[in-house]
């Protein structure tokens, strides 16, 4: 790949990361504003009822909120994942603006942090993935509920918190992180097809430079001058 399709290539991938990342990190904020600081990943409830018949439940009942951290890592991932692919958008910009590859440093740093940001962000995928499944299980016990998860966010849970978007917001989360997920993994990609394409550069400047040096120091040579300007005389 060019040098320049490769550096679009990438600018490309990290407009779409920013994007995906702003996605996720907008119904997560607004989340947490709606459920007044509480998260709801991995929350533990059940339906009560006056006569503890199925047929007569009443309201939803949280035994146990979700950890904070489990809604802040999701919070954190997306914002430091915004930040990082509006960085490397602008690096991709100013770089074929300038005509400038980088150096082989440089290209190798931009590895590491596209690979630390890939695994950051699939885990916080993973956490919000199932941590709202365990949601969605828990106010429907299963299935048992003649509600599903996206209905009941239309019906008043009575938690002291704005429960009316919750499964929208969530939905959208998803599937900002994971495609956000994706992006990261085609500029990791990118990246490491960068790195390559430098250290096979510099190989090969370093074994021009090498085979130079032989041909200059290569036994013979001087006495064949030597021969032939006694020839000349």
């Amino acid at each position: 790949m060019a040098p320049n399709r490769l550096l679009l290539a990438q600018g490309a991938c990290s407009l779409l990361a920013f994007l995906c990342s702003f996605v996720a990190l907008v119904p997560l904020s607004e989340n947490g504003h709606d459920f007044r600081g509480r998260c709801l990943l991995f929350t533990e409830g059940l339906w009560l009822s006056a006569n503890l018949t199925l047929q007569a439940r009443e309201r939803f009942a949280v035994q146990e909120w979700g950890p904070p951290a489990a809604c802040r890592f999701g919070l954190l991932a997306s914002l430091l994942s915004l930040l990082l692919a509006a960085a490397l958008a602008w690096r991709a910009l100013f770089f074929l603006c300038k005509g400038h590859e980088g150096s082989f440093l440089y290209a190798f740093l931009n590895l590491l942090v596209s690979a630390f940001t890939v695994f950051l962000v699939f885990i916080a995928s993973t956490i919000v993935s199932v941590g709202f499944t365990m949601w969605c299980d828990a106010i429907t016990e299963k299935g048992s509920v003649p509600h599903s998860c996206e209905e009941l966010q239309d019906i008043d849970l009575e938690l002291n918190v704005d429960n009316s978007a919750f499964y929208d917001q969530f939905a959208i989360a998803q599937s900002g992180l994971w495609a956000s997920w994706l992006a990261w993994l085609a500029i990791t990609v990118l990246a490491f097809v960068k790195v390559y394409h430098n250290y096979r550069q510099e190989d090969l400047l370093d074994s021009l430079v090498h085979e130079k040096e032989l041909l200059l120091a290569r036994p013979g040579a001087r006495p064949l001058a030597q021969e032939e300007k006694s020839a000349v005389i």
